[in-house]
């Protein structure tokens, strides 16, 4: 649906200029924006590129001459990229999946579905679960038995979700998802080689012959308000207590979060990262892309753990870590610039080895 410049700049708190009930119904970048779209022009440098497009609005910084640009009329923000989370927001009218229980769904009879719930094709809800009010289920999503699904959350298609999963309001969920499976959790009858070679710190894994056996998980997971979870991320279910995910998390694409692992309020966990069992980690931490935390650690809150690190040990809270074992960012910093000075360090002590091997009083 179309929206006008005025009601683009309130939902934003910004400020309109000029025409402000011209309408525009989506958004482009400015070479390729149109009369009916909103250019995306937040900076000078992409602003050189309305005069290729034919926009007549644009959303620009605070201070921009936008009569210069040539155009009708302008949103003018202070800080662009949150502009832009107000944009999409507004724009995204999300998946369509009517209101109401799809015929192909199968739902089962003790389940509780809400007013205004929203259930897609085929469908499966299982025994004792809640779905409350506004959620939207996509297609082919399968959610196990006893478990809550909190208002407003929206789970596309193809998500699963194990049983005894308790996820709070406003929770998103992107296709592929696996929520509620169980932990990686094995132990052997006797003490293994591997574990002797491990609490001695020995080189050599001795040969006990022994088997796997399997540690159920019984705990489920737990999920916080407004949390969002990537496409074919897995979050594995606890062994006696719940896995916990905080308020205000999000989680991105082919993450991975163990079994028993509680995560705080407002992380950031990037593609590819992941915390093995039983960690703890603190409000707002950030993990970067590749990074990943040992099992059974503490992690503060307000950690920076750089992409492709790897933390092996506790970290204390406010602290940035880097690289592989993880250390704060200075000492990782301090030892790669002497591990590139190395060789040369080695020529000069082969250079001085020579000079001293020499017999007295020969040059």
């Amino acid at each position: 649906m179309p929206y006008s410049i005025q009601t683009i700049a309130e939902a934003l708190g910004a400020r309109a200029v000029g025409d402000v009930g011209l309408t525009v119904s989506e958004a482009a970048e400015p070479a390729s924006a149109d009369r009916d779209t909103l250019a995306i022009a937040m900076a000078p440098a992409y602003a050189e590129a309305l005069g290729q497009g034919a926009a007549r609005a644009a959303i620009l910084w605070a201070d921009a001459d936008w009569e210069a640009f040539g155009l009708e009329a302008a949103v003018l923000v202070d800080r662009p990229r949150y502009a832009l989370s107000g944009l999409t927001r507004l724009l995204d009218a999300g998946p369509e999946i009517a209101p109401g229980i799809h015929p192909t769904a199968i739902v089962d009879e003790s389940a509780r579905i809400a007013e205004g719930a929203a259930i897609g094709p085929f469908v499966t809800i299982g025994r004792d679960t809640r779905i409350d009010r506004d959620a939207r289920i996509g297609s082919h999503v399968s959610i196990g038995t006893e478990c809550e699904i909190g208002p407003e959350a929206l789970i596309h298609a193809g998500a699963r979700i194990g049983r005894n999963v308790r996820i709070g309001a406003r929770f998103t969920c992107q296709s592929g998802a696996v929520i509620g499976g169980d932990g990686f959790s094995f132990v052997s009858p006797q003490a293994s080689g591997m574990e002797e070679a491990r609490a001695e710190l020995r080189d050599e894994v001795k040969n006990t012959g022994h088997e796997w056996v399997k540690i159920h998980s019984l705990g489920g997971v737990e999920i916080g308000d407004d949390v969002e979870i990537g496409a074919n991320t897995t979050v594995d279910a606890g062994t006696i207590r719940a896995t916990q995910i905080g308020n205000g998390t999000k989680i991105d694409n082919m993450v991975m979060v163990g079994h028993n692992v509680v995560i705080g309020e407002d992380c950031l966990f990037c593609g590819h990262s992941g915390a093995a069992g039983s960690t703890r980690v603190g409000d707002r931490v950030v993990l970067a892309g590749q990074s990943g935390l040992a099992d059974n650690i503490t992690v503060g809150s307000d950690v920076v753990v750089t992409g492709g690190t790897k933390v092996l040990s506790n970290v204390p809270s406010g602290r940035v870590m880097m690289g592989y074992p993880a250390t704060k960012i200075s000492t990782q910093v301090e030892s790669y610039k002497a591990l590139r000075r190395l060789p040369k360090l080695v020529r000069d002590v082969a250079a001085l080895r020579k000079t001293l091997s020499k017999p007295a009083g020969k040059d």
